[in-house]
């Protein structure tokens, strides 16, 4: 997606967003599936940096009535500086990590042909955590199969299952 970019005769700004599912050898407990949706999105544009990033990503959160966020940095091989985000969870009494983000290093973009002035930031969500936030849900594995609350599904302004 980057490297097509970089190939057009004149860069133009872009945004990408995609939500995928995830399959992960994890151990599962109440914040881990192995098995899950994670959000992503990658803004290529002149200039940006690490607070453009945290102001998109609390943006998004804030959107989703999620206000309490800690950023924290991290470590990641393709982007510097790296972030980890996190969101206090009433329920679980503690900060959760909900994802992780950066800025894509020069040394990743510069071999795609990308301009030295071009900046990109990235980040990778989860989608269930975020959720158990929202919802007040401290066992992830209640968001999945036949433990899901079919009325927290009915009555969510985002579900219209009317007809």
């Amino acid at each position: 997606m980057l490297y097509k970019l970089a190939q057009q005769e004149k860069f133009t700004p872009v945004k990408y967003f995609s939500i995928d599912r995830v399959f992960r050898n994890e151990t599962l407990d109440a914040t881990h599936l192995a098995e899950f949706h994670q959000i992503e999105g990658v803004v290529a544009d002149y200039g940006l940096t690490l607070g453009d990033l945290m102001g998109v990503l609390h943006q998004f959160f804030t959107k989703l009535g999620i206000t309490k966020l800690r950023f924290k940095p991290a470590y990641n091989p393709y982007t510097e500086p790296s972030m980890e985000v996190f969101s206090y969870h009433e329920g679980l009494k503690k900060w959760v990590e909900v994802g992780n983000s950066g800025v894509f290093r020069p040394e990743m973009l510069l071999p795609m042909g990308l301009p030295e002035d071009v900046s990109v930031i990235a980040w990778g969500l989860s989608l269930e955590r975020p959720t158990m936030i929202k919802y007040g849900i401290n066992n992830i594995r209640e968001l999945v199969g036949h433990k899901v609350n079919l009325q927290m599904v009915y009555d969510s302004p985002i579900c219209r299952l009317d007809s």
